[in-house]
């Protein structure tokens, strides 16, 4: 990766770090005012399940753009885990398959390949994860997609890719995460599902 990569993943790591503290001290105070039975109703619900959904996504941005060294290993449970809170009660499903740890790098671009399927998938579906012999592939399956063909198109030729944008920001990362991982992306997008394998 290159200098000015590597220290936005610092940053992101920093970020994600001094955020899921706070966030989770949150939830505990709520816990604990629901239990004393200072606090009941819908209202201490949703404040409940806004800190779960925050938690969860701060968990997987952390993953998916932080730091990763090749060094660093992630186990089954931890990812299924991450993934199964930040689908909870959306329209989402994710079925992680691979089995034992995996390099946090290798994580780290599922997870953003994921990232890139909830935004072709806005009304749900279904993503299945698999990495058999060290090769990705992950489909997702949906009734309705919605494909801007050009951020696609930019996975697989980084020269055709558009100008990124904050809510884009994962498909301007993968090509250097691909690169760094002497990996090359196909990308195969039909009228109810698109498939990636690297």
């Amino acid at each position: 990766m290159t200098a000015a990569t590597d220290l936005s993943a610092l940053l992101a790591s920093r970020i994600c770090h001094d955020l899921i503290s706070p966030m989770g001290a949150i939830g505990n105070g709520l816990e604990l005012m629901m239990m004393a039975g200072s606090t009941k109703g819908p209202e201490a619900a949703l404040i409940a399940e806004s800190v779960a959904s925050a938690n969860a996504r701060i968990r997987f941005f952390r993953v998916a753009f932080g730091a990763a060294s090749a060094g660093q290993r992630m186990g089954r449970p931890e990812i299924v885990s991450i993934l199964s809170d930040m689908t909870t009660g959306g329209r989402l499903r994710i079925d992680w398959r691979p089995e034992g740890d995996l390099p946090r790098p290798e994580v780290r671009l599922a997870f953003l390949l994921i990232q890139c399927l909830e935004t072709g998938m806005p009304f749900g579906g279904a993503v299945t994860v698999e990495n058999k012999g060290g090769q990705w592939e992950i489909i997702g399956t949906a009734q309705r997609l919605r494909i801007e063909q050009a951020l696609w198109d930019g996975l697989e030729n980084p020269s055709l890719a558009p100008a990124a944008v904050a809510a884009q920001v994962h498909f301007a990362l993968i090509p250097d995460v691909l690169r760094t991982q002497g990996r090359r992306l196909r990308v195969d997008i039909t009228e109810n599902r698109i498939r990636l394998s690297c």
